[in-house]
């Protein structure tokens, strides 16, 4: 089999909770050797994040961690030690990376004395790729926060929910995502920069841009052409009806329907057995459809409601109606076409136990992605780090280590 893609890559992640550990995992399942720096005195926020084995909380139980870790090393270091030893021993880790990762409040590097210019002192070239929430530059760059707020900023909570009702957030790190994998296109281009040139660079990646506004250019462009301020409108849409989602048999089992032509509206009127009902005035044209959408939606509610969730979308799918059934985690952890992409991989941890993993979503047919070892315990690898990496010796690692720099 031929070698993965990153091998012999190293990579140095200082990064926390999605953005960058989400990025660097792209890296490490492709092959890359990871080493990520960490503390108890200031864990990563997702090592404390539910959910826990067996509702036990503590540093080794988060199988949340478990899913965006797997395939690293992790390197316990305590950056402020009073000694100054921790930034001497982490200065060496950066002379072996080949990229250093962080996504820190600016300006936290640099009180470490590690801004990119220093950095680049130890390692010419050396890629750093900064993902803090706002850039490195600007007049809210300093702002910490997490991706909870950067949805808000970015625009989708004031889009996001019924206009009768508040603002809703999307859920989860949603910006940390869409971050992490444009962030990670930018770093496959310093990489090819570096190997055409022998140079490294900069990347100063912003998630409020990458992750959030990014996604919104179509409602900033029609506020920049038409002064449109689009508003919360639910799960309607102005180009289609019915457009929402559908209520069927059994507890909290929904599918979802899009019609956005005539000719899908016809193939609706037949699958609910009422072809006539596409000749009605009131539905005939989207037009009509839409003055008349609050009473379609409970006509439909209504057929639905009669069927599985799974018998529904046959009868539309058949018709040529753009249909769905709505999943939850049940149905995802069972999902057969996950299950036939090979999308989860099961993970055995000493602690959590076995657990499933996610993969990446695609495929390559010559340096395929591979799960090679389980998320690491808190400085698992801390005495392979120190002794086969930094060439440090037992003693000196057994003296660091009781003056707790190490912790």
């Amino acid at each position: 089999m031929s070698k993965q893609s990153f091998a012999g890559l190293k990579v140095l992640d200082m990064s926390w909770i999605i953005a960058g550990p989400w990025l660097v995992k792209y890296l490490a399942d492709a092959g890359a050797d990871v080493i990520k720096i960490e503390s108890t005195h200031h864990p990563d926020s997702v090592r404390t994040s539910p959910p826990f084995k067996d509702n036990v909380v503590n540093l080794e139980t988060s199988a949340y961690f478990v899913n965006y870790h797997c395939n690293k090393s992790s390197f316990s270091l305590n950056m402020n030690h009073p000694s100054g030893k921790g930034i001497e021993i982490l200065k060496k880790l950066i002379k072996w990376a080949d990229i250093l990762v962080e996504n820190f409040t600016p300006g936290q590097m640099e009180k470490w004395g590690l801004g990119y210019e220093a950095v680049k002192e130890l390692k010419p070239d050396i890629i750093m790729v900064r993902m803090s929430q706002l850039g490195q530059t600007g007049p809210l760059s300093n702002m910490p926060g997490t991706g909870n707020q950067l949805v808000s900023l970015s625009g989708f909570t004031h889009l996001t929910g019924y206009p009768d009702r508040d603002p809703s957030n999307l859920y989860g790190g949603f910006t940390d995502t869409g971050s992490a994998r444009l962030t990670t296109v930018a770093l496959l281009a310093a990489l090819c920069y570096r190997m055409r040139t022998g140079k490294g660079q900069l990347i100063d990646a912003s998630q409020y841009e990458s992750g959030g506004a990014h996604f919104l250019a179509p409602i900033i462009m029609g506020y920049m052409e038409n002064g449109d301020i689009p508003v919360r409108n639910g799960n309607k849409c102005s180009r289609a009806a019915p457009h929402n989602t559908y209520r069927c048999k059994g507890e909290e089992r929904w599918c979802a329907i899009a019609v956005f032509e005539d000719e899908e509206w016809k193939g609706l009127c037949r699958a609910m057995g009422n072809p006539s009902l596409a000749n009605d005035p009131k539905y005939a044209t989207l037009e009509s459809r839409k003055k008349s959408e609050e009473e379609l939606d409970v006509l439909v509610n209504r057929w639905t409601s009669m069927f599985t969730r799974e018998e529904v979308v046959e009868k539309l799918q058949r018709e040529g109606v753009p249909s769905g059934i709505v999943n939850d985690a049940r149905d995802l952890y069972d999902d057969p076409q996950l299950k036939h992409r090979g999308f989860f991989w099961e993970v055995d941890h000493p602690i959590v136990g076995k657990n499933r993993y996610e993969s990446l979503p695609f495929k390559f047919s010559n340096s395929p992605f591979k799960l090679r070892r389980p998320s690491p315990m808190m400085g698992e690898n801390n005495e392979y780090i120190c002794t086969q990496i930094l060439g440090i010796s037992e003693e000196e690692f057994i003296e660091l280590l009781s003056d707790g720099v190490f912790e």
